[in-house]
């Protein structure tokens, strides 16, 4: 796979990101793609061709390979590094359309008009686009760290397992490969992920606290500056920078 294209591709999002994103993306990188690629792609090389069983029993190596390892560490690691990366792509997206919007908009009604101060804001619909992205990005991130647990019943693989499935003759020990080391690159793949879980949560309540914050100066600014009796359109101007795309 080509990570370096996924690189790219993200270090867009770099420019809309909050701290906290920033952090986040530099951890998915360096703690987690760089890993993956560098080192637990060759730990798990080898994970089919030296898992011995004691039997010459055909087939019987095989499936219980499989019966054991459903879906290698590293697949299910590439498709969880894929699923929690692909959300950031609506922002970058959702800017893109807004700059589609603001040329448009000033090619109809001249250069010095415009729709956004900076289209890049988050502010409006992009705020919303961002806040989504990382409710999708921490689900993902939960749902994979589900799955491995619950595929391979604990994060901890361990020496020897035991395998009774047809055509097995009888219960065969079988010995899997390098599993203290294979240990060691689960726990610290999953603590990464879990670092990155603690930073979406924590940029999910700085965005919607900032923004509480925001809304509440502007209500005040707008009761400061002109005593307006309660009408329908009252509230306008306090959702409008919510609603506005």
């Amino acid at each position: 796979m080509d990570w370096k294209f996924l690189e790219g591709l993200l270090s867009g999002v770099n420019k809309y990101s909050t701290a906290f994103g920033r952090i986040w993306l530099s951890v998915v990188f360096v703690f987690r793609v760089l890993v993956f690629v560098v080192a637990a792609e060759r730990v798990w090389s080898d994970d089919q061709g030296h898992f011995d069983c004691n039997t010459r029993q055909p087939g019987c190596t095989n499936l219980c390979f499989d019966y054991f390892f459903p879906i290698s560490h590293i697949r299910l690691w590439a498709l969880q590094l894929i699923f929690v990366t692909c959300p950031s792509f609506m922002v970058v997206l959702h800017v893109f359309y807004r700059k589609k919007r603001d040329r448009e908009y000033r090619a109809k009604h001249g250069e010095d008009t415009g729709l956004y101060d900076n289209p890049g804001q988050k502010h409006g619909g992009l705020w919303w686009t961002y806040l989504m992205s990382l409710f999708i990005k921490t689900f993902f991130e939960i749902t994979f760290l589900y799955l491995l647990h619950y595929v391979y019943e604990s994060f901890r693989l361990p020496r020897k397992v035991q395998c009774d499935v047809k055509p097995c003759p009888n219960l065969v020990d079988c010995y899997i490969s390098r599993p203290t080391e294979k240990t060691v690159f689960t726990y610290f793949m999953v603590g990464a992920s879990v670092v990155c879980v603690v930073l979406n949560v924590c940029e999910i309540f700085y965005l919607v606290a900032f923004r509480m914050v925001t809304l509440k100066r502007t209500g005040s600014v707008h009761t400061s500056s002109r005593k307006v009796q309660a009408e329908p359109g009252l509230l306008f101007p306090l959702i409008q920078p919510i609603l506005f795309i």
